[in-house]
């Protein structure tokens, strides 16, 4: 009986669940239900085979409004993405998608290294004033005169 309906029943439960891995989960509590309920089909009613696929678009709908369903769908894992910072990393410079690199070269050294400390790099102001020994009002006040500058440069852009 597995060999003949399976393929069958198992796309119509694709089509519902719309994941492989449920799908599989489904289609064995379908031939579970269909084992322990033949008993209950009545020829005169309908073929076999749509009595089947009942079963399996009625457990395939339970399953789906199961509390466990909706739970597992809560407490999915994160994507690997997520954990890949290579890939989300603003400090690599190959994506320089708008080419901003150039508009900060139009800022003295000093001031590029403020804005790659605390905006590329993530650095906060006074982590910056204890990297580059240099008190924190002064680095307030480079940083907001880095950021005004930028902001000019920034004009011609937009």
């Amino acid at each position: 009986m597995y060999d003949h309906y399976s393929g069958a029943l198992y796309g119509i439960i694709l089509r519902i669940v719309q994941s492989k891995e449920y799908t599989e989960e489904v289609i064995q509590d379908v031939f579970v239900k269909i084992w322990n309920s033949i008993h209950q089909y009545d020829a005169s009613k309908g073929r076999f085979y749509t009595w089947m696929i009942n079963i399996a678009r009625n457990t395939a709908i339970d399953y789906l409004k199961s509390k466990g369903f909706q739970n597992e769908l809560k407490n999915q894992p994160l994507p690997d993405f997520v954990y890949n910072t290579t890939e989300l990393s603003t400090v690599n410079n190959s994506s320089d998608y708008i080419g901003f690199n150039n508009v900060l070269e139009g800022l003295e050294t000093d001031k590029q290294e403020l804005i790659n400390l605390a905006y590329y790099q993530g650095y906060t102001q006074h982590e910056i004033s204890e990297k580059l020994k240099i008190p924190l009002g002064t680095v307030k006040t480079k940083m907001r005169n880095a950021l005004m500058k930028l902001k000019d440069l920034l004009k011609d852009y937009q």
